[in-house]
């Protein structure tokens, strides 16, 4: 066992330790159909903190044929499947992580020769009795090790699009690493499985579409995994229900994220919650923002102040809780190419920012965490005219709830002074329509206008539906 080639499953033992741990195992019944078949090239881009490097230390713990581990993954779902037993522990695994390396050295040239050198040594200790006909060459190691053993490799590469997110401005970097990835990767005998995990769906320069062996898994097309990365509806429900917390208060801050899973036997909806924030609120047993605590407000900032074509009017509209079109065809998969507002847009749901609906084409932000850094953004730029309409609309909210009647009236009347509300657009978009099949408690506000007086008057009531 060495650092990168069977690392074994400490970390994945971890997991299975946690106080929450959500079963995510049947993703392997995914992978093992995968395995040796023109299939075998699988790339998964998420937000940050969805359970991406969890599921690639569970699949290292699954493969690794260094070890027995069979009392990890018997009471979990995956157990039940066929594939299960034949290919629990049947794989030399090779797991890295792309940010390690690069944060250790100063050039993409240095990660590179240093990934090549650590993974040869481990190698030449597992393997002391194959010959190496070059032991430089780390393509040609693999390739005598598998001639040795005839056990083909499963290959995890977590994080590893860290380069184009560190040296964005820096194409020929990410052209030389591409290509390094196609070489030790592509139509090779000794490749079982390739499963790369990142933010980013793969780049793509013309003829350097290098990776396009690789099926992809994106928040824009997330496909048959669409339920593997983030937890769905039930699984919040049923945390809810043991930590004792409301799930109502619990979809309005984390869920959002819609994705549609494309099956032969029909569509597939998923309502995904951020699965950082839904753990942290349940073990400290109070809503908040948790998700963006590994990434700050800055990140955010940087695209929406951009203002490109109108951005600034899209970004204000989805803070009023709008959808907007986008077309998400023209994107370069980096975060620096952006040619029209839909690029960055479309960046946003990559990172997790805004959430997109392939069904009519349109993106939204997805719930009151991320509506959050959005207020953090924007109080720090030049939109003082924005933060202060979002502080007001989220006074008046608080005094709807609140039932406070004099408060509300007084919301209204400086809403009224400031902005229009745009009547016409409700009634033509016939917002009332969707709660035909809602069953709770509706708040009945009626609000009147007297133009003699110029005042507002406001009474509200309370109905059971």
């Amino acid at each position: 066992m060495g650092s990168y080639l069977n690392p074994g499953n400490f970390s994945f033992r971890g997991s299975l330790r946690s106080k929450i741990y959500v079963d995510k195992s049947e993703l392997i019944a995914k992978t093992n159909e995968a395995l040796c078949t023109e299939q075998r090239y699988i790339c998964v881009s998420r937000p940050r903190r969805f359970g991406k490097s969890m599921a690639a230390n569970m699949l290292a713990a699954y493969y690794d044929r260094s070890e027995n581990t069979e009392e990890l993954f018997r009471n979990l779902a995956i157990s039940k499947d066929s594939s299960y037993k034949e290919n629990l522990n049947q794989y030399d695994v090779i797991k890295i992580n792309m940010q390690e390396f690069l944060s250790m050295s100063g050039t993409m040239e240095e990660m590179l020769d240093m990934l090549k050198k650590y993974l040869v040594l481990d190698f030449e200790e597992a393997y002391p009795q194959v010959r190496f006909r070059d032991e430089k060459n780390l393509i040609q190691v693999l390739k005598d090790v598998f001639s040795y053993t005839r056990c083909p490799f499963v290959i995890l590469i977590d994080e590893w699009d860290c380069l184009f997110r560190e040296y964005q401005q820096d194409q020929e970097a990410q052209k030389k690493y591409l290509d390094f990835l196609r070489a030790w990767l592509k139509d090779k005998d000794y490749v079982a499985l390739a499963y790369m995990t990142g933010i980013l769906p793969i780049k793509k320069y013309g003829s350097h579409s290098a990776l396009n062996m690789f099926t992809e898994y994106s928040m824009t097309d997330p496909g048959e995994l669409a339920e593997y990365f983030g937890f769905t509806e039930q699984e919040v429900s049923v945390l809810c229900e043991k930590y004792e917390m409301n799930f109502e208060d619990a979809k309005t801050w984390y869920d959002g994220y819609q994705l549609i899973a494309h099956r032969q036997t029909g569509d597939e909806y998923y309502s995904m919650y951020s699965p950082k924030s839904v753990v942290e609120a349940m073990l400290r047993h109070k809503f908040g923002t948790y998700w963006n605590q590994t990434e700050t407000y800055e990140a955010l900032k940087i695209y929406i102040q951009m203002d490109m074509d109108g951005l600034k009017d899209f970004v204000v509209r989805m803070l009023a809780g709008e959808s907007v079109p986008i077309h998400i065809g023209t994107f370069s998969n980096d975060m620096t190419t952006f040619a029209t507002k839909d690029d960055v847009l479309t960046l946003l749901v990559h990172l997790g920012y805004l959430t997109y609906d392939s069904m009519d084409g349109t993106v939204s932000i997805p719930n009151k965490e991320v509506s959050q850094e959005y207020v953090n953004a924007i109080s720090t730029m030049n939109w003082h005219g924005v933060a202060e309409s979002v502080e007001s609309s989220r006074k008046l909210l608080e005094a709807l709830w609140n039932m406070d009647a004099d408060a509300v009236a007084e919301g209204i009347e400086k809403a009224h002074e400031e902005i229009s509300m745009q009547v016409e657009q409700i009634k033509e978009k016939q917002y009332g329509n969707a709660l035909k099949e809602y069953q709770g408690n509706l708040l009945l506000v009626g609000i009147n206008y007297n133009k003699t007086t110029k005042k507002h008057e406001c009474v509200m009531e309370m109905m059971k539906k």
